[in-house]
């Protein structure tokens, strides 16, 4: 048993397999889908970047032809090179 911040992490994953115990066979594909989606999303939780605050500074010393940023606005906005 593993005690953290006074949480038992192995009291959980018992109850966890315990009430998986119940779960009949031919239900076990859907609630696999479930478990990875719950899972998938804690995972990802704990993944995330942080946040940053601004774009400033992003591209610093980056050049950009002048020729490519009008091509993309007229692709982006065609109506504005009419």
């Amino acid at each position: 048993m593993i005690v953290m911040g006074g949480v038992m992490f192995s009291t959980y994953k018992e109850r966890i397999i315990k009430e998986l115990g119940m779960v009949p066979e031919e239900k076990m594909p859907e609630l696999y889908k479930a478990i990875h989606q719950i899972a998938s999303e804690f995972i990802s939780e704990a993944k995330k970047p942080r946040k940053r605050g601004s774009l400033n500074g992003l591209w610093k010393g980056s050049c950009i032809e002048d020729s490519l940023f009008f091509e993309a606005k007229k692709t982006l906005f065609p109506y504005e090179s009419r």
